[in-house]
Protein backbone atom coordinates (compact mmCIF):
# COMPACT_ATOMS: atom_id res chain seq x y z
CA UNK A 1 0.00 0.00 0.00
CA UNK A 2 2.83 2.47 0.93
CA UNK A 3 4.41 1.97 -2.51
CA UNK A 4 1.13 2.71 -4.39
CA UNK A 5 0.80 5.60 -2.70
CA UNK A 6 4.32 6.76 -3.12
CA UNK A 7 3.77 5.66 -6.97
CA UNK A 8 0.21 7.84 -6.45
CA UNK A 9 1.67 10.93 -4.87
CA UNK A 10 5.02 11.01 -7.52
CA UNK A 11 2.57 10.89 -10.75
CA UNK A 12 0.55 13.92 -9.22
CA UNK A 13 3.81 15.62 -8.22
CA UNK A 14 5.13 15.02 -11.93
CA UNK A 15 1.88 16.57 -13.75
CA UNK A 16 1.69 19.42 -11.56
CA UNK A 17 5.24 20.08 -12.55
CA UNK A 18 4.10 19.41 -16.14
CA UNK A 19 1.68 22.38 -15.62
CA UNK A 20 3.44 24.80 -14.24
CA UNK A 21 6.06 24.52 -16.69
CA UNK A 22 3.65 24.51 -19.73
CA UNK A 23 2.12 27.61 -17.98
CA UNK A 24 5.77 29.35 -17.67
CA UNK A 25 6.48 28.95 -21.70
CA UNK A 26 6.19 32.60 -22.74
CA UNK A 27 3.78 33.21 -26.15
CA UNK A 28 5.58 33.57 -29.14
CA UNK A 29 7.11 36.98 -30.26
CA UNK A 30 5.17 38.82 -32.28
CA UNK A 31 8.46 39.94 -34.28
CA UNK A 32 9.35 36.23 -34.79
CA UNK A 33 5.98 35.37 -36.17
CA UNK A 34 6.25 38.32 -38.63
CA UNK A 35 9.34 37.21 -39.95
CA UNK A 36 7.74 34.32 -40.56
CA UNK A 37 4.82 35.43 -42.45
CA UNK A 38 6.07 38.14 -44.98
CA UNK A 39 8.79 38.14 -46.76
CA UNK A 40 12.10 38.98 -45.07
CA UNK A 41 13.00 42.36 -46.87
CA UNK A 42 9.39 43.37 -46.33
CA UNK A 43 9.22 41.97 -42.05
CA UNK A 44 12.81 43.78 -41.85
CA UNK A 45 11.27 47.15 -42.76
CA UNK A 46 7.71 46.70 -41.03
CA UNK A 47 9.97 45.69 -37.83
CA UNK A 48 12.11 48.75 -37.85
CA UNK A 49 8.67 50.97 -38.50
CA UNK A 50 7.13 49.06 -35.36
CA UNK A 51 10.47 49.66 -33.16
CA UNK A 52 10.21 53.03 -34.05
CA UNK A 53 6.28 53.64 -33.37
CA UNK A 54 7.51 52.77 -30.08
CA UNK A 55 10.53 54.51 -29.50
CA UNK A 56 8.14 57.84 -29.63
CA UNK A 57 5.40 56.14 -27.23
CA UNK A 58 2.96 54.69 -29.91
CA UNK A 59 1.34 51.68 -29.12
CA UNK A 60 3.55 49.72 -31.06
CA UNK A 61 1.73 45.93 -30.22
CA UNK A 62 -1.59 47.21 -32.25
CA UNK A 63 1.13 47.67 -34.94
CA UNK A 64 2.51 44.19 -34.75
CA UNK A 65 -1.29 42.81 -34.59
CA UNK A 66 -2.16 44.90 -37.35
CA UNK A 67 0.38 43.03 -39.89
CA UNK A 68 -0.60 39.70 -38.29
CA UNK A 69 -3.56 40.40 -38.74
CA UNK A 70 -3.85 41.47 -42.58
CA UNK A 71 -1.13 38.42 -43.34
CA UNK A 72 -3.40 35.83 -41.93
CA UNK A 73 -6.14 37.43 -44.25
CA UNK A 74 -3.92 37.29 -47.17
CA UNK A 75 -3.05 40.77 -47.60
CA UNK A 76 -0.14 41.64 -50.21
CA UNK A 77 2.73 41.84 -48.21
CA UNK A 78 3.38 45.04 -49.70
CA UNK A 79 -0.30 46.48 -48.68
CA UNK A 80 0.55 45.16 -45.29
CA UNK A 81 4.01 47.49 -45.55
CA UNK A 82 2.32 50.17 -46.42
CA UNK A 83 -1.04 49.90 -44.22
CA UNK A 84 1.53 50.12 -40.89
CA UNK A 85 3.28 52.92 -42.14
CA UNK A 86 0.19 55.12 -42.35
CA UNK A 87 -1.42 53.70 -39.15
CA UNK A 88 2.05 54.78 -37.62
CA UNK A 89 1.89 58.33 -39.14
CA UNK A 90 -1.76 58.54 -38.29
CA UNK A 91 -1.04 57.24 -34.52
CA UNK A 92 1.43 60.23 -34.40
CA UNK A 93 -0.99 62.59 -35.65
CA UNK A 94 -3.53 61.11 -32.82
CA UNK A 95 -1.15 61.47 -29.87
CA UNK A 96 0.17 64.84 -30.67
CA UNK A 97 -4.01 65.80 -31.40
CA UNK A 98 -4.40 64.55 -28.14
CA UNK A 99 -1.99 65.98 -25.94
CA UNK A 100 -2.15 69.44 -27.92
CA UNK A 101 -6.27 68.96 -26.47
CA UNK A 102 -5.93 67.76 -22.90
CA UNK A 103 -2.71 69.15 -21.96
CA UNK A 104 -1.71 65.67 -20.41
CA UNK A 105 -0.28 62.62 -21.91
CA UNK A 106 -2.35 60.12 -24.00
CA UNK A 107 -3.31 56.25 -23.28
CA UNK A 108 -1.90 53.86 -25.56
CA UNK A 109 -5.54 52.49 -26.27
CA UNK A 110 -6.37 56.61 -27.04
CA UNK A 111 -3.85 57.08 -29.60
CA UNK A 112 -4.92 53.61 -31.35
CA UNK A 113 -8.77 54.93 -31.40
CA UNK A 114 -7.53 58.25 -32.64
CA UNK A 115 -5.56 57.09 -35.38
CA UNK A 116 -8.92 54.90 -36.15
CA UNK A 117 -11.06 57.98 -36.24
CA UNK A 118 -8.24 59.36 -38.45
CA UNK A 119 -8.24 56.85 -41.26
CA UNK A 120 -12.45 56.99 -40.88
CA UNK A 121 -11.71 61.14 -42.18
CA UNK A 122 -11.80 62.42 -38.58
CA UNK A 123 -8.78 65.28 -38.72
CA UNK A 124 -6.84 66.05 -35.92
CA UNK A 125 -8.46 69.22 -35.04
CA UNK A 126 -11.52 67.48 -34.43
CA UNK A 127 -9.77 65.04 -32.21
CA UNK A 128 -8.21 67.63 -30.44
CA UNK A 129 -11.95 69.44 -29.74
CA UNK A 130 -12.79 66.24 -28.37
CA UNK A 131 -9.65 66.26 -25.97
CA UNK A 132 -10.11 69.88 -25.19
CA UNK A 133 -13.77 69.70 -24.35
CA UNK A 134 -14.16 66.12 -22.67
CA UNK A 135 -13.97 65.45 -18.89
CA UNK A 136 -10.43 65.10 -18.50
CA UNK A 137 -11.20 62.03 -15.97
CA UNK A 138 -12.89 60.11 -19.17
CA UNK A 139 -10.67 57.93 -21.29
CA UNK A 140 -10.71 58.93 -24.72
CA UNK A 141 -10.81 55.21 -26.35
CA UNK A 142 -14.50 54.83 -27.16
CA UNK A 143 -15.93 58.00 -27.61
CA UNK A 144 -13.28 57.98 -30.50
CA UNK A 145 -14.10 54.80 -31.77
CA UNK A 146 -17.60 56.01 -31.49
CA UNK A 147 -16.99 58.83 -33.82
CA UNK A 148 -14.75 56.69 -36.25
CA UNK A 149 -18.12 54.34 -36.51
CA UNK A 150 -20.78 56.96 -36.67
CA UNK A 151 -18.56 58.49 -39.87
CA UNK A 152 -19.11 54.80 -42.00
CA UNK A 153 -22.93 55.39 -41.13
CA UNK A 154 -22.60 58.31 -43.22
CA UNK A 155 -22.50 61.30 -40.73
CA UNK A 156 -19.79 64.03 -41.57
CA UNK A 157 -17.34 63.91 -38.85
CA UNK A 158 -18.50 67.55 -37.50
CA UNK A 159 -21.80 66.02 -36.87
CA UNK A 160 -20.05 62.81 -35.28
CA UNK A 161 -17.97 64.87 -33.17
CA UNK A 162 -20.87 67.14 -32.07
CA UNK A 163 -23.09 64.39 -30.97
CA UNK A 164 -20.74 62.31 -29.12
CA UNK A 165 -19.56 65.35 -27.56
CA UNK A 166 -23.09 66.01 -26.03
CA UNK A 167 -23.23 62.70 -24.62
CA UNK A 168 -20.21 62.74 -22.94
CA UNK A 169 -21.12 66.22 -21.41
CA UNK A 170 -24.18 64.55 -20.19
CA UNK A 171 -21.66 62.10 -18.52
CA UNK A 172 -22.85 59.45 -20.64
CA UNK A 173 -21.10 56.02 -20.02
CA UNK A 174 -19.09 54.05 -22.51
CA UNK A 175 -21.82 51.40 -23.26
CA UNK A 176 -24.51 54.37 -24.06
CA UNK A 177 -22.13 55.52 -26.31
CA UNK A 178 -21.37 52.38 -28.19
CA UNK A 179 -25.32 52.21 -28.53
CA UNK A 180 -25.26 55.44 -30.62
CA UNK A 181 -23.77 53.52 -33.83
CA UNK A 182 -27.46 52.04 -33.81
CA UNK A 183 -29.57 54.93 -33.31
CA UNK A 184 -28.38 56.46 -36.98
CA UNK A 185 -29.78 54.44 -40.13
CA UNK A 186 -26.90 52.08 -41.69
CA UNK A 187 -26.04 54.29 -44.80
CA UNK A 188 -22.56 52.76 -44.93
CA UNK A 189 -20.48 55.40 -45.77
CA UNK A 190 -22.71 57.66 -48.23
CA UNK A 191 -20.55 57.50 -50.92
CA UNK A 192 -17.68 58.80 -49.62
CA UNK A 193 -15.36 55.74 -49.86
CA UNK A 194 -13.75 55.64 -46.23
CA UNK A 195 -12.30 52.09 -45.76
CA UNK A 196 -13.72 49.38 -43.90
CA UNK A 197 -12.99 48.65 -40.48
CA UNK A 198 -9.94 46.60 -39.61
CA UNK A 199 -10.17 44.19 -42.54
CA UNK A 200 -7.37 46.14 -44.48
CA UNK A 201 -9.38 45.91 -47.90
CA UNK A 202 -9.38 49.67 -48.09
CA UNK A 203 -6.30 50.35 -47.05
CA UNK A 204 -5.00 47.53 -49.92
CA UNK A 205 -7.46 49.61 -52.57
CA UNK A 206 -4.78 52.39 -51.94
CA UNK A 207 -6.16 54.49 -49.33
CA UNK A 208 -3.74 57.64 -48.10
CA UNK A 209 -2.61 58.74 -45.00
CA UNK A 210 -5.95 60.26 -43.95
CA UNK A 211 -8.20 57.42 -44.82
CA UNK A 212 -9.29 58.50 -47.78
CA UNK A 213 -9.17 57.08 -50.97
CA UNK A 214 -7.68 59.50 -54.16
CA UNK A 215 -10.72 58.56 -56.15
CA UNK A 216 -14.99 58.04 -54.91
CA UNK A 217 -15.00 54.34 -54.25
CA UNK A 218 -17.76 51.96 -53.14
CA UNK A 219 -19.30 52.38 -49.80
CA UNK A 220 -17.40 50.11 -47.15
CA UNK A 221 -17.68 46.31 -47.54
CA UNK A 222 -18.31 46.60 -51.27
CA UNK A 223 -15.11 45.61 -53.40
CA UNK A 224 -14.43 48.04 -56.18
CA UNK A 225 -16.40 47.70 -59.42
CA UNK A 226 -15.26 46.60 -63.07
CA UNK A 227 -16.11 47.31 -66.33
CA UNK A 228 -19.82 48.05 -66.63
CA UNK A 229 -21.03 45.84 -63.33
CA UNK A 230 -23.79 47.71 -61.20
CA UNK A 231 -22.28 49.76 -57.71
CA UNK A 232 -24.14 47.95 -55.68
CA UNK A 233 -23.15 43.78 -57.45
CA UNK A 234 -20.51 42.15 -55.41
CA UNK A 235 -17.83 40.46 -57.87
CA UNK A 236 -16.45 37.12 -56.78
CA UNK A 237 -13.51 36.81 -53.97
CA UNK A 238 -10.53 38.21 -55.12
CA UNK A 239 -7.67 36.02 -55.70
CA UNK A 240 -5.80 35.08 -53.05
CA UNK A 241 -2.70 37.34 -51.55
CA UNK A 242 -4.61 40.38 -53.23
CA UNK A 243 -6.56 41.82 -50.67
CA UNK A 244 -7.92 41.02 -47.45
CA UNK A 245 -11.95 39.76 -47.50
Amino acid sequence: MRTLRSIALFVLAMVSLARIAGAQVPAKDPSARLREVLPADVAERVLARIADARSHQLPADALENRALKFAAKGVDPRNIERSINEQALRMDSAKSALERGRGSAAAGDEIEAGAEAMRKGVDGQAVSVLAKSAPHNRSLAVPLFVIGSLTDRGLSADQALQRVLTRLQARASDADLESMSSDVSGRGNAGQGRGDGDSGRGEARGLGKTGRPATAGPPAGVPGNSGNKPRGQRRGPPPKGSTAN
